[in-house]
């Protein structure tokens, strides 16, 4: 029995915010340009929305550090051709010097391109 349309894009998503998550902690910047759309934007808790390539030149200086990110609740909501994922996590990270572990909430948008879900912009607030 085939998938339905519906479970294989919840399956997309969860495989695209995986491999997202893998390589923040991975600090696979390469890896990451790849995953996330070429015009995505990370809103930081400081409420700074920062361009994808900003970003990870910033990873590859050492400015953000990921180092783990335990994943504690995640929830999937599908429209159309539009997807919001928002994730409940713990993250071990060094921002800027400081490491500490944060509560993050990461909300995820993705929009179905082609034949995948690119991830367009993540809106990382604290819980």
């Amino acid at each position: 029995m085939q998938p339905s349309a519906d479970q294989r894009a919840r399956e997309e998503i969860f495989d695209a915010h995986r491999a997202y998550l893998d390589a923040m902690d991975e600090g696979d910047t390469a890896a990451l340009d790849d995953l996330l759309d070429d015009d995505f934007t990370l809103t930081h808790m400081t409420g700074y929305v920062q361009p994808k390539a900003e970003w990870l030149a910033e990873m590859r200086q050492g400015r953000f550090v990921y180092h783990t990110i335990d994943e504690k609740k995640t929830t999937l909501d599908i429209e159309g051709d539009t997807a919001r994922l928002v994730a409940r996590t713990v993250t071990d990270a060094t921002v800027y010097g400081n490491r500490a572990d944060w509560r993050l909430q990461l909300t995820t948008d993705y929009a179905h391109k082609g034949d995948t879900w690119a991830t367009v912009r993540t809106v990382a607030t604290t819980w």
